[in-house]
């Protein structure tokens, strides 16, 4: 699959753009805080149907300034030309389009055009709350899922109504029986497919944590989950007296954590920036090899400002993997040159190369915006 070509309107700090890109390597070279994150943004908000950066204000997204923001992409997708829009005006609902038809549901989209973001924001995955890492996983498996997904949705939505439940005080046991009974029916799917998927995932991860940093360090990845020990009949049971004075649900799949390890250890405690960093990366590298073999269509993969906090060797590292003939249409932002040349010069395929200063995206011939 491939991104040849996108049109921006009033997303972020972007007044304006249409690029055509490389179906190979697409380099954005640019000072920090002049758009080229926002660029590689607007790419996975056609995918995903929100911002990476902003996961819950939609309006974030949108120009100071102005009322609405529009996006059009123009894709290959199985030797075939698909094309998608997004437009979203302030105070309204999003409307995403399939070839002009607009999306019954945004969850019909995802999982269509798969997409990898490699991001700084990424240390939330290490030093974050359980959330981050309950949405990583998430990402991975709906793209894949589209069951997964459903339920999700249907499971979250039964947890909201059981907390409105807890919060008007209401005590009918028959009530919270019926609500209960959807939250175990989807809980189950739900533990059940991020148990498989851990299993799946965790030598794939293990394999691009030791390409990037060597044989000397071992990592690993543990699943918490209340449903390791006991049913959700069982948990939602024992805790309804606790849960009515909390006035939440306090057990079930959306309490549930992905513990990272290195050497045994968890890693927001023992890991240095750089083990952090190249933990992070590992995990998105695995994400995309995870994807791309469950899926018809191979991901774009987005590299934002990757080889900051990293030493020469692990820089060296990154470089071989992402220049292998495994991956498709890369992307990569950085504010240095010289890892973007040796990239290219690597890589070996086709390339474009472009300059990002104060949201104008320009075209690069001879080494000079043109």
């Amino acid at each position: 699959m491939t991104l040849n070509t996108v049109t921006i309107v009033n997303y972020k700090n972007i007044a304006e753009a249409r690029l055509e890109f490389s179906p190979k390597l697409n380099c954005l070279i640019g000072n920090n805080g002049q758009g080229k994150t926002n660029v590689l943004d607007a790419i996975y908000y056609l995918s995903m149907c929100r911002s990476y950066a902003q996961a819950s204000d939609n309006s974030a997204v949108i120009r100071h300034g102005e009322s609405y923001m529009m996006l059009q992409g123009g894709y290959t997708r199985q030797d075939s030309p698909l094309d998608i829009s997004i437009a979203l005006q302030r105070g309204k609902r999003k409307v995403v389009r399939r070839g002009g038809k607009e999306y019954q549901r945004l969850s019909q989209h995802i999982g269509l055009l798969p997409v990898v973001m490699v991001s700084p924001m990424d240390w939330d995955l290490v030093q974050g709350s359980g959330e981050e890492r309950r949405r990583f996983m998430d990402q991975i498996i709906s793209q894949n899922d589209s069951e997964y997904l459903e339920a999700l949705i249907r499971y979250n939505k039964a947890v909201e109504q059981r907390n409105a439940m807890i919060k008007r005080e209401m005590r009918d046991p028959l009530l919270y029986e019926t609500v209960e009974q959807a939250i175990d029916q989807h809980a189950s799917l739900i533990h059940q497919r991020r148990s498989q998927w851990v299993e799946q995932f965790l030598p794939i991860f293990m394999h691009y944590y030791n390409a990037v940093a060597g044989e000397r360090e071992t990592v690993s990845l543990h699943y918490k989950s209340h449903l390791n020990e006991g049913t959700m009949p069982e948990h939602l049971s024992a805790t309804r007296e606790r849960d009515m004075i909390l006035g939440y649900t306090t057990r079930g799949t959306h309490r549930d954590d992905l513990e990272l390890l290195l050497d045994g250890y968890p890693m927001r405690r023992t890991g240095s920036q750089g083990q952090c960093k190249t933990y992070t990366i590992a995990l998105r590298l695995a994400q995309f090899d995870f994807i791309r073999d469950n899926n018809p269509a191979v991901p774009i993969l987005l590299l934002d400002d990757i080889f900051d906090k990293l030493d020469a060797s692990r820089v060296e590292r990154i470089v071989d993997v992402v220049s292998s003939d495994r991956f498709g249409q890369i992307f990569i932002t950085d504010t240095n040159r010289t890892h973007l040349d040796e990239i290219v010069a690597r890589h070996g395929g086709g390339h474009c190369l472009m300059h990002v200063e104060d949201g104008i995206i320009t075209p690069m011939r001879g080494g000079e915006p043109s």
